[in-house]
């Protein structure tokens, strides 16, 4: 898929970039001829997608910060406006699962936490890169939600209700930030086969088989099936449009047989 984006080369922030989709899409960046800037927040876990990105002779930045913290989340745009000179496209895809649990069993600071890296995460750095997208007069944002925000899944009290928000939020911004040239939109994810999706099925907490019945499609989607939308949204191709949720779930959410 060709990026189709004229002009000088572009700039991208991903947060939560060293795995799963992240990781998917910091490498299609990289391919696309996107100098990448890969946030993630355990020390050590994305030095193999940043050796790799460099060993194809691509232009990448380590950022290591806490995306519910307001200091590092400056500290990373500021050293990607240094490094670079300028953010053109944000894509906020950082995030944790939760406990899946009874709700009355569920620990508030874990749900504190679940909620603030979605979607107060997902605030901070829109918030941020917005105000240099704002002063270049152009900016994509896609923001990385999941079907989960879209109907009750039981024991998802603070994963569903958190992407939920971020599609709430979506909207907010785009049309806050149209004027400005800057879109944003969402992608929403089924059930794909990242890293923590494995660990749920290899654990028993997922049973693959009952999640493939329920999928028209018969099958988990991939991280490159996510990414080339997101790619899509990115690129000139998708440049009317803004403030929309593009589900990509192999046909769960639209399924209403029982």
């Amino acid at each position: 898929m060709g990026f189709l984006l004229q002009g000088d080369r572009k700039v991208a922030l991903v947060t939560g970039g060293s795995r799963g989709i992240g990781k998917a899409l910091c490498l299609a960046l990289a391919r696309e001829g996107v100098s990448v800037g890969i946030n993630y927040v355990t020390e050590g876990s994305a030095d193999l997608i940043l050796e790799h990105i460099s060993r194809l002779g691509g232009s990448v930045l380590g950022l290591k910060a806490d995306i519910r913290e307001e200091k590092e989340v400056k500290a990373i745009v500021d050293k990607m406006v240094d490094s670079f000179g300028k953010i053109d496209f944000l894509v906020n895809n950082a995030g944790i699962s939760d406990q899946l649990i009874p709700i009355v069993d569920q620990e508030t600071n874990v749900w504190e936490k679940v909620v603030d890296i979605h979607l107060k995460g997902t605030y901070l750095c829109s918030r941020e890169v917005a105000k240099v997208m704002i002063k270049n007069e152009f900016g994509r944002i896609v923001n990385i939600s999941s079907i989960v925000g879209l109907s009750g899944f039981p024991m998802r009290t603070a994963y569903g209700p958190s992407k939920s928000g971020i599609m709430n939020l979506t909207k907010v911004l785009a049309i806050e930030w149209a004027k400005c040239n800057i879109n944003v939109n969402a992608v929403a994810p089924g059930y794909i086969r990242t890293e923590m999706v494995e660990d749920f099925i290899r654990k028993g907490t997922f049973v693959e088989e009952h999640i493939r019945r329920r999928i028209p499609l018969n099958r988990l989607g991939t991280p490159e099936e996510i990414v080339n939308v997101v790619l899509f949204l990115l690129s000139d191709a998708g440049s009317y449009i803004t403030g929309t949720t593009i589900v990509v779930d192999g046909g769960w959410s639209a399924y209403g047989y029982i």
